[in-house]
């Protein structure tokens, strides 16, 4: 089964309902489909073997991947956040692209690349693409990762891993004539290709909110009867702020999902607050993945907060439950599979579970994927990340997460955002440093000044002496990525070159 099936059902269903933009005037799914074939035949036509998108989300990344899936040729959203050269490294790295892209983004293009438009793709004469009988196991998405640690690698997803996704969380037709999904993430994040997927096999309208702001991101919400929204952390938090406290005014908003990267507990317990009728699930996947592998369901949020188990409070920290034909075990450095609340490596395997580069696979010769992510799991399954394995503090010989102090030091009422890494010390090997970004008082006066000290004396209350941060470094904002990932190699960069002011 290729992609094309995920857009044959919604066609074949509701072919008149708004698959993408807005409830007055946007692409029905009969116009997508017919976009989606329309653009396949161009795209065989030019004897390209893999089709690139740069550009923004919106209508034309919808006909780009389906046109791709239709032409039997990978589909490849690359960041168009990028400089000029890497830009152009990732396209060298294709097999004999074309490029379809916004015209914003022409001029920062390899010249030579045959390129259209995202404009003349929706305008293409209508044709019909030559049958391709697509394999289930040829790549359908090449998506490189963000790079945050490294260069960015490329990243495999074939059409079976994807609609296996697709269909284990998604019933196909589920949704409602009136539903409608806001996105804020770009084409270039595996949720970016992920939304597209799951939200066209339900009979979902999609509206794109490509240039986030808090303020316009709440107005679409009413404007377009938003049913289903999708966040990463940094945007939570923005919206959060902006609200100010008060409650949202989103009457049909009856979902937020939230993933990417680690969301503080403040601001989760604010959103919670401000969104009082709306249900949040927590979505924890990586790209080679193909998306979400975990969920932590509105139950489970309300279950925490209501209950008074503190093992069941404790999974609002959590990445939920594994969903439906996913494994995860839980390895020690040896390579041990580690019992219940015993943190190691998460190793996890299933149909939708890739794995695989294009400079090779990662997945042993039983399935498994090292995540490189730090975990463990409850008795009751829930899982926990403690971040990456690679961000791992070892002072004085002893393993620490950075997480496990940035939630202590979140819950000061003068820190809006923390981040913890370690940095080398000729005693320690390395020192715990935590990096602070303050509240900005509402009435635009200077910030409160805080002294480290207060600051190390607070978390001394809640970890041991060897995990209190040694230094504290103020900043006025942490570096990210445009999808809410900490750049936690750039801090320890700053802190390793300069001499850092604190304690």
């Amino acid at each position: 089964m290729s992609l094309t099936l995920l857009l044959d059902l919604a066609n074949g269903m509701v072919p008149e309902r708004i698959a993408v933009g807005a409830r007055d005037g946007g692409m029905t799914f009969a116009d997508l489909d017919r976009r989606a074939r329309s653009a396949a035949a161009h795209l065989q036509a030019s004897h390209a073997r893999t089709l690139a998108y740069v550009g923004l989300s919106g209508p034309a990344f919808h006909v780009a991947l389906f046109a791709a899936a239709h032409a039997g040729v990978p589909a490849a959203p690359l960041n168009y956040r990028l400089s000029d050269e890497q830009l152009a490294d990732l396209i060298r790295q294709l097999d004999t692209p074309l490029v379809v892209a916004d015209e914003t983004y022409l001029p920062h293009l390899p010249s030579g690349v045959p390129v259209v438009t995202t404009s003349d793709l929706l305008a293409l004469p209508e044709a019909e693409p030559d049958f391709v009988d697509v394999d289930d196991e040829s790549t359908a998405v090449l998506l490189f990762t963000s790079g945050t640690t490294s260069a960015p690698k490329g990243v495999i997803l074939r059409h079976s891993h994807l609609v296996s996704y697709v269909l284990q969380t998604v019933d196909p037709g589920s949704a409602d004539e009136a539903d409608a999904a806001l996105v804020s993430v770009p084409p270039y994040h595996v949720a970016g290709v992920g939304t597209v997927l799951t939200n066209t096999a339900a009979g979902r309208r999609v509206v794109h909110l490509p240039d986030f702001a808090a303020d316009r991101w709440l107005a679409t919400v009413v404007d377009e009867g938003i049913t289903n929204a999708m966040v990463v952390p940094t945007m939570l938090a923005r919206i959060v702020d902006h609200l100010g406290g008060a409650q949202a005014a989103a009457p049909t908003l009856r979902s937020i999902a939230y993933g990417g990267a680690r969301v503080s507990h403040p601001v989760l317990a604010a959103a919670l607050k401000a969104f009082p009728e709306t249900g949040f699930v927590n979505a924890y996947g990586l790209t080679e993945t193909s998306s979400t592998i975990a969920l932590l369901d509105a139950d489970d949020h309300r279950a925490a907060l209501t209950s008074d188990e503190p093992a069941v409070q404790a999974r609002l920290s959590s990445a939920g439950r594994l969903i439906p034909g996913i494994e995860a075990q839980v390895r020690d450095e040896d390579g041990r599979v580690l019992g219940a609340g015993e943190t190691g490596e998460l190793f996890v395997r299933g149909p939708q579970v890739s794995g695989e580069y294009l400079s090779g696979s990662a997945v042993d010769a039983d399935g498994w994927f090292p995540t490189r992510d730090r975990a463990w799991i409850d008795p009751d399954g829930y899982l926990f990340i403690e971040g990456r394995a690679d961000d791992t503090i070892i002072r004085g010989g002893e393993n620490i997460a950075p997480a496990e102090v940035e939630d202590v030091l979140v819950e000061h009422p003068d820190v809006h955002e923390v981040a913890v890494v370690g940095v080398p010390d000729d005693e320690w090997g390395e020192c715990i440093v935590a990096v602070v970004v303050l509240h900005s008082p509402d009435d635009g006066a200077p910030h409160r000044e805080v002294d480290p000290e207060e600051l190390r004396a607070f978390a001394r209350k809640s970890l041991r002496g060897s995990r209190t941060p040694d230094r504290i470094v103020f900043r006025d904002e942490l570096p990210v990525t445009p999808t809410g990932k900490l750049l936690r190699r750039v801090l320890v960069d700053e802190l390793t070159a300069d001499d850092p002011r604190g304690g």
